[in-house]
């Protein structure tokens, strides 16, 4: 399906990060109101996801040091422990803190006004790292901050049933929000109908808090790796502090947990 060429700008920044800009055609923001996503193919080039590629493996490689980027880890269905997403990367760390500027100006045509940041992340599905329950954004507490967000993910590798690649459904975004703070029920998804987004490195997908999603386990031998960024509008206001300062009172990084106490992702 084709919804016209990508328009793009050149973003110039500090320490000679170059990035080029995605424009979104009055089609493509059509095709985001009614279905509550939108694919963009090759938004990135390939000098530009090895920038990517390079940032990611810079962030694993980090030592987990309490009051810099979050990590958390998980049991994989084959019982090693895995990291399974690095969160709060953007304020340690250049390059994806200039990510997160050239993402905001396709959001804020999204959103016909200028995107603030909410909170980023990135997604390092493992092989034999596992999946996430069908889900609105929204049903984690969100309203108290804003109305309404846009996700944007960028595929840092090839994103494939196989290894768990994001799903989405069509149209269900205007039905707001299911349930707040547990996952969709089975009656609540009687008539959804998920749809598999394979996605190359490069590609990048926006969508909205209220569009349910899921994902499957890794059971490739290939590490799935998904940059997320999160935003609102300025006119609600700018939580990405408090968002965080929320956040680790109940969910904390790993490095940040008390002893023996049990800590509950709910959503």
């Amino acid at each position: 399906m084709n919804f016209g060429p990508i328009l793009f700008a050149t973003f110039h920044s500090p320490g000679k990060i170059m990035l080029r800009t995605p424009r979104l055609s009055d089609k493509h923001i059509q095709i985001f109101n009614q279905d509550g996503f939108l694919i963009l193919r090759q938004a990135f080039n390939i000098e530009e996801m090895e920038s990517l590629v390079s940032w990611s493996d810079e962030m694993l490689a980090r030592p987990e040091v309490s009051g810099k980027h979050w990590v958390y880890h998980e049991q994989s269905i084959t019982d090693d422990t895995l990291v399974n997403r690095i969160e709060n990367i953007a304020p340690f760390h250049l390059g994806f803190r200039e990510l997160t500027k050239v993402l905001a100006l396709p959001v804020g045509q999204l959103l016909n006004e200028k995107a603030v940041l909410f909170k980023e992340k990135i997604n390092f599905k493992i092989p034999g790292g596992g999946g996430f329950k069908a889900h609105q954004d929204s049903q984690a507490g969100w309203e108290i901050y804003a109305d309404f967000f846009i996700n944007v993910l960028v595929s840092i590798d090839a994103a494939t049933p196989e290894n768990g690649c994001l799903e989405l459904s069509a149209g269900y975004h205007k039905q707001r929000l299911l349930r707040l703070w547990e996952p969709l029920t089975e009656s609540d998804m009687q008539d959804i109908k998920f749809i598999p987004i394979h996605t190359e490195p490069g590609d990048i997908v926006f969508f909205d808090s209220y569009t349910p999603h899921q994902s499957a386990p890794n059971l490739s031998n290939h590490m799935r790796r998904i940059y997320y960024a999160t935003y609102n509008r300025r006119s609600a206001g700018e939580h990405m502090a408090k968002y965080y300062a929320d956040k680790h009172k109940n969910f904390p990084p790993d490095i940040d947990r008390e002893p023996n106490k049990n800590y509950v992702y709910q959503v």
